[in-house]
């Protein structure tokens, strides 16, 4: 890049003041589309259809950014339906968050997957290779075996954590135990003492510790958390499940109970099993 902008020809290998003006004008002008502030507020409602609606739910800058320079070339280079960019924007960035696409080598994965956009000439073929290296990726086998691999973790942040949130969020699901929905708490606006949902320990950390869990790695497995309200987990405290669970399932109706635990992957009677 810095050669180019020095007015470098790569064919020829010269340099030349008349090249040099022509690619920083090249530069202004794509400046120009990058900061448009309209542009990067559209980009974030696909961002959002994706279920991301949190900033701390993005576990990579060069996945967003990436996805952005994706949103501006279906946007202005090849005009695609703003509908139909939306969905398949909020795809990819689904796809490369939870399979932490850009994470290792960002810059290769960037040219790697920029690579097939060469020879594309129609919005039909910008979109249909999107989609196509979304499928190639989200296969029945990562989601039958390398997922359930990667959400064997104790890790705060991890990608498949935080797309498993957002796919709550796309579905609609209510915070475990509340009348509510998981986006209703999504008000940045008001700064509270606790945050309106929180991370819950289904089997409590001070319970695990009395039957003899006492890693972290051990008690704070992705799978012992549940999105709840603040005030729930107040109550519930370190209470075992088979105490607290019976309670708070009261307000509830069995229907009520089947979807909610469906959604939050707990099967029937969990808080009866051992840890």
């Amino acid at each position: 890049v810095y050669s180019i902008l020095r007015g470098k020809d790569l064919e020829t290998e010269k340099f030349s003041v008349e090249l040099r003006e022509k690619q920083f004008g090249v530069l202004k002008e794509a400046q120009q589309k990058v900061l448009n502030l309209q542009y990067w507020h559209d980009f974030f409602k696909a961002i959002r259809l994706a279920g991301f609606t949190s900033r701390k739910m993005i576990s990579s800058n060069n996945n967003l950014l990436f996805a952005y320079i994706l949103y501006l070339m279906g946007r202005l280079e090849y005009n695609v339906d703003s509908f139909v960019l939306r969905r398949t924007i909020a795809k990819w960035f689904f796809m490369s968050s939870i399979t932490r696409r850009f994470t290792g080598s960002p810059e290769s994965a960037m040219e790697f997957d920029l690579a097939h956009f060469r020879d594309v000439t129609d919005k039909d073929q910008f979109i249909g290779i999107l989609n196509s290296i979304a499928d190639s990726v989200l296969t029945g086998d990562y989601w039958t075996i390398s997922l359930p691999n990667e959400l064997a973790t104790s890790s705060p942040i991890s990608p498949s954590l935080f797309s498993y949130h957002a796919s709550l969020n796309m579905l609609g699901a209510k915070a475990l135990w509340s009348s509510q929905k998981i986006t209703d708490f999504d008000y940045p606006d008001i700064v509270a003492h606790r945050a309106p949902i929180e991370k819950h320990h289904l089997f409590p950390f001070e319970y695990l510790k009395k039957i003899g869990f006492t890693s972290t790695r051990e008690t704070n497995q992705i799978a012992n958390f549940a999105l709840i309200e603040w005030q729930d987990n107040a109550k519930i405290s370190d209470q075992p499940p088979q105490e607290y669970v019976p309670i708070v399932e009261e307000n509830f109706s069995k229907a009520e109970l089947k979807k909610m635990y469906y959604l939050h992957g707990l099967p029937p009677d969990w808080f009866l099993m051992e840890y």
